[in-house]
């Protein structure tokens, strides 16, 4: 098991690259990610070479351990930090104090958990990191060293700048000191140096304020009031709530947006697709009024003649565009996310407006249909005899229906004698179909289903499903452009999508409008 723990007694030395401290109080709770754990003395093994890292990442080296010293209160330990800017930078943080805990990896091997708290009695040291936020308060840099390359002059100087801020740390943020003897008794480490180890510990800890009742908020408002800074920073940490600090509290801002818009257009998709023609805002398709014959015809008898006759059809094309204005303030300082959910929505609203254009020319153009009920019995009816009028009309096999929210709803309801589902069976028995309301897309009575939104017919009623062969409609369609321009005369930036859009009724015999009865 690898636990990880912190303390917070901690010197740092520019002169000499060393940082000293506390890194294992003995005796002592320290609240941990796997609870409250109390560490022995003689409990942990030291052994191999020991790095220094930052904040317990393995790819940030600071340096390496150089003694430790088992005394009555715990481990001390010195570390030498290399010639880096990441190790420059960790020393000056904990001689001003800013980075002043310090945070071990171990694994730990034999333990007792008693009444939630966990006694060590024998671990081995995995690895030593230097952390802003120790969970352990006896325990923080005791003792930074300057850059070996100052001279003497400017060493002796800062020697006496030091004494100075030290003794203002020890009044101020050190309550509980490190004895000189304590300091004093760190040998070098004297076993040999291993291969490190590839370890990474698992949990991490966090500091834990001591204050859990009106008690001890009590105690330590009485210390901070006698001076001891550490209480008087868990007095404010208890004192900072959200009712007091709203500005330290604010709402996360989600890179997301809630939208009730739906992409996609089921009814063209359900239709065949042409080209639009490159110019024009009307174009004609040539149609066969009337087909030639051929008939059984005896010998010496002149073939009788049916001639072909054709006409035309006029399909327009339409435009179909929106517009949003924004303030170029808003573009120029908001992020990318704002403008790439305006041309999402945008896009949405382009297709559901063409979709019900589709729509609305199957509604007028295509053949009603015989009425039927509004029950599985009428589905299954308004599907055999129209598809079989479909291809008796129009020559085409229907292949598709199109139905509203509300018809797919009562497909998905119906059942049989037996109350099992027909269409919604995770099993079906009687091979009806097969939809569900996770998707859009399935199969009723051997037609490929598509649920539209953009029918908003409400209810069972007339139009709001279709059987449609495919050849029967054909859509035209430009790609979609878009249009910015900046007015000048208010900083106004307007935002046009649009694009040109023909929808051409072929054959209306090959659509079957549901008529109920």
């Amino acid at each position: 098991m690898i636990l990880n723990f912190n303390s917070n007694v901690l010197t740092a030395n520019i002169s000499k690259r060393e940082i000293t401290g506390l890194i294992v109080p003995f005796d002592k709770i320290g609240s941990t990610s796997m609870g409250e754990v109390v560490f022995a003395q003689g409990s942990l093994d030291i052994t191999g070479d020991i790095k220094l890292l930052a904040e317990h990442d393995s790819t940030k080296p600071l340096g390496r351990m150089i003694s430790n010293n088992a005394t009555p209160i715990g481990i001390v330990a010195t570390f030498k930090l290399a010639n880096t800017t990441a190790a420059n930078d960790a020393l000056v943080n904990a001689q001003e104090g800013l980075v002043s805990g310090l945070s071990v990896g171990a694994n730990i091997e034999t333990y007792k958990n008693k009444d939630g708290v966990v006694y060590v009695s024998k671990a081995s040291l995995v690895e030593v990191s230097h952390v802003s936020n120790p969970a352990f308060v006896d325990a923080q840099i005791s003792d930074v060293a300057a850059s070996a390359e100052t001279p003497d002059e400017e060493v002796a100087a800062s020697a006496d700048d030091q004494t100075t801020t030290e003794s203002e740390v020890t009044s101020m943020e050190k309550p509980n000191e490190v004895t000189p003897e304590v300091q004093e008794a760190a040998p070098e480490v004297s076993a040999a140096v291993e291969a490190s180890k590839s370890v990474h510990p698992a949990i991490f800890t966090k500091p834990r304020s001591p204050i859990m009742s009106a008690a001890s908020y009590l105690e330590h408002k009485v210390r901070a009031t006698l001076g001891n800074q550490e209480s008087n920073q868990f007095v404010m940490a208890a004192d900072d709530t959200s009712s007091t600090n709203t500005g330290l509290t604010l709402a996360p801002h989600m890179n997301e947006f809630v939208s009730t818009s739906i992409a996609g257009r089921p009814t063209i998709d359900a239709l065949s697709s042409g080209v639009l023609p490159p110019t024009g805002l009307s174009f004609t398709i040539p149609k066969i009024t009337a087909v030639p014959t051929v008939a059984d015809t005896d010998e010496t008898s002149a073939p009788s003649e049916t001639g072909m006759t054709s006409d035309y059809i006029t399909v327009n094309v339409n435009k179909f565009a929106g517009r949003n204005e924004i303030s170029l303030e808003l573009i120029e300082r908001s992020g990318p996310l704002f403008f790439n959910e305006l041309v999402r929505e945008m896009a949405n609203a382009y297709a559901l407006a063409t979709d019900k254009a589709a729509v609305a020319v199957l509604a007028a153009s295509g053949t009603q249909a015989t009425s039927v009920a509004a029950t599985a019995a009428g589905l299954q009816s308004f599907v055999a005899v129209e598809s079989a009028a479909c291809y008796k009309g129009s020559g085409n096999f229907a292949r598709n229906l199109i139905a509203s929210p509300d018809q797919w709803a009562a497909i998905m309801g119906y059942t049989d004698d037996s109350k099992r589902p027909l269409y919604i069976a995770a099993q079906p028995q009687n091979a009806s179909g097969n939809v569900s309301a996770q998707a859009i897309r399935g199969n009723v009575l051997g037609l490929d289903l598509y649920v539209d939104h953009g029918i908003v017919t409400s209810g069972v009623i007339d139009e709001s499903a279709f059987i449609v062969a495919p050849e029967a409609v054909t859509v035209y369609e430009s790609p979609t452009r878009s249009v910015q321009v900046t007015r000048t005369t208010d900083g106004i930036v307007e935002l046009m999508l649009y694009g040109y859009l023909a929808i051409a009724m072929k054959k209306a015999t090959g659509v079957r409008r549901f008529n109920l009865t």
